[in-house]
């Protein structure tokens, strides 16, 4: 791939670089056929040590972000997300009188999260917001180049030769860029999601968190982590630090998780081990994240935020006291932290859109089953709660592209939603390609994906055959759709409200398809 001079790089020209490094489908299969306990290489962060090494740091140098650390099946973005906007309550303003370094002892706060749903930048957030495109080009290409004139011994990196063109693939060459970034951007407070696991992650270069946290566990990436909750346990909880206090949501899916939870602190040596339950806040606080699943969440990151401000300095007198069994009022900046949350994309309602006035929107990203359990029982509440005209309508659109338990996640769906009483009028099947003339916009081309089978459209033909026999074996009659891309999705939707006052749509499965999605309803071509 031709990489221009420094003075005419773009943000595509950094776009384009970082999508070279995605795994193409056919790797990402071999892979696969490989089986969980092979090729570890591919798994491992020896790499990531040697990259980090190559670009002149010290993993030592990362304690100066002082990380919050958290891994999880469902549930982990949303936490961070809760974590963040505690935490943003306690940045340092030099400027506010009130303001003092003791309570409020963080200057810059990252986020390093994924995926992303619109633009890759989201990635990559300084005090709540996604790092601006000349940035990210800057950090992008400094990181490039030097890994570009910087070498690793044959003998013990063979697979990272030739070391000018080697690159790390796309989730380890963000994960690497977010640490230069937040250490060029001074960062005192950074809050880091795992990607895939814990153990093998590429952001598990963290030698010394001020905490770890652990969110609701399930079965999901078996061919990276095992096919039973015992190794994806294993494999979760080796964010674990010693010395390092660890914090754990109630394990409600798979209880029998705690005791391999408990052996591994135990192992590795952890300071505390917390295990908190949605009881641990007071049942009148508000939420800014929707669905009643996300009181585990936040309070999951109450209990991170409260050990990691401790930990910065804060009085105690200024946290929440935890640990008390009669909590019934919290620190006024925790509860606007709670409140003020926001993860788009995740039980995400949009109304009154400009051009879709009589629509409501109801989106989230689900792609396991855990997550289709609770995303469906969102929508049902949602609508029970709301008051139907006759004449309304009801909508499904979905997609999940790269599942091999995409039909188990459908059936889930259908028995939370259509065999509790709350019928789509039509079902639209879509693939994750953006625009009506093929094209991604270019933060969201996916190169993880056989191109034929999207081409062919054939897991949308296979969701709408299980949905036909679904239908008849239930003696329902949803209008079934298939079309080639998102916008023509919309589009579709909207002509079926011309005559119709009351519009509900489901936008549900892949996070690609949700970020998709929005790109289109905002209509944002690059």
């Amino acid at each position: 791939m031709r990489i221009l001079k420094p003075a005419a790089r773009s943000y595509k020209d950094a776009i384009n670089a970082l999508n070279s490094l995605q795994s193409n489908f056919a790797s990402i299969e071999a892979m696969k056929k490989l089986g969980p306990n092979v090729n570890r290489n591919e798994l491992s962060i020896n790499e990531v040590h040697e990259y980090i090494r190559r670009l002149g740091y010290k993993t030592r140098d990362f304690d100066k972000l002082n990380i919050i650390h958290v891994t999880g099946t469902k549930g982990k973005g949303s936490t961070c997300a809760f974590t963040e906007s505690i935490l943003k309550q306690y940045k340092f303003n030099a400027n506010d009188q009130n303001s003092n370094i003791k309570t409020n002892p963080i200057n810059k706060l990252g986020l390093f999260t994924s995926p992303h749903l619109k633009t890759v930048r989201e990635r990559i957030r300084i005090n709540g917001n996604p790092i601006n495109e000349s940035k990210f080009t800057k950090y992008f290409f400094e990181v490039w180049d030097k890994l570009s004139s910087t070498s690793s011994s044959p003998d013990e990196f063979p697979s990272l030769q030739p070391c000018e063109t080697v690159k790390p693939m796309y989730f380890k060459y963000l994960t690497i860029l977010s640490f230069h970034v937040f250490l060029s951007e001074g960062v005192d407070t950074a809050i880091y999601e795992v990607g895939v696991g814990g153990t093998y992650d590429s952001t598990n270069i963290v030698q010394n968190p001020t905490v770890t946290g652990i969110s609701s566990l399930g079965i999901d990436h078996t061919f990276m982590l095992g096919n039973t909750i015992d190794s994806i346990t294993w494999n979760k909880t080796g964010i674990f630090k010693k010395n390092c206090p660890a914090v754990v949501s109630n394990q409600l899916e798979y209880p029998e998780s705690l005791k391999i939870i408990e052996q591994r602190a135990k192992e590795i040596g952890v300071s505390s081990l917390d295990i908190v339950d949605e009881d641990l806040l007071p049942s009148s606080i508000k939420l800014g994240l929707a669905g009643k699943f996300q009181r585990q969440n936040a309070s999951l990151a109450a209990k991170l935020a409260s050990i990691h401000l401790s930990k910065l300095g804060v009085p105690q007198n200024e946290l929440p006291d935890l640990e008390s069994t009669d909590v019934d009022v919290l620190p006024d900046r925790f509860i606007e932290g709670l409140q003020n949350a926001n993860w788009d994309g995740r039980c995400q309602i949009i109304s009154n859109k400009p051009n879709f006035e009589n629509i409501d929107w109801y989106i989230d990203g689900a792609h396991t089953l855990e997550s289709i359990q609770v995303s469906s029982s969102w929508f049902k509440e949602c609508m029970d709660d709301k008051l139907q005209s006759r004449n309304d309508l009801k909508i499904l659109l979905f997609n999940q592209q790269s599942r091999e338990n995409t039909k188990e996640l459908l059936l889930k769906l259908y028995e939370n939603i259509i065999l509790k009483g709350v019928k789509f009028d039509h079902v639209i099947f879509t693939t994750n390609v953006t625009w009506s003339d093929g094209n991604y916009n270019s933060d969201l081309v996916s190169l993880n994906n056989s191109k034929e089978l999207v081409d062919k459209l054939t897991v949308q033909k296979d969701l709408a055959q299980s949905w036909s026999e679904l239908d008849q074996a239930n003696n329902s009659d949803s209008r079934k759709h298939i079309f080639p891309n998102i916008e023509t999705s919309v589009n579709f939707i909207k002509s079926l409200t011309n005559d119709v006052s009351d519009v509900n749509v489901f936008v549900c499965g892949s996070l690609h398809l949700v970020g998709g999605f929005l790109v289109v309803l905002d209509n944002e071509r690059d």
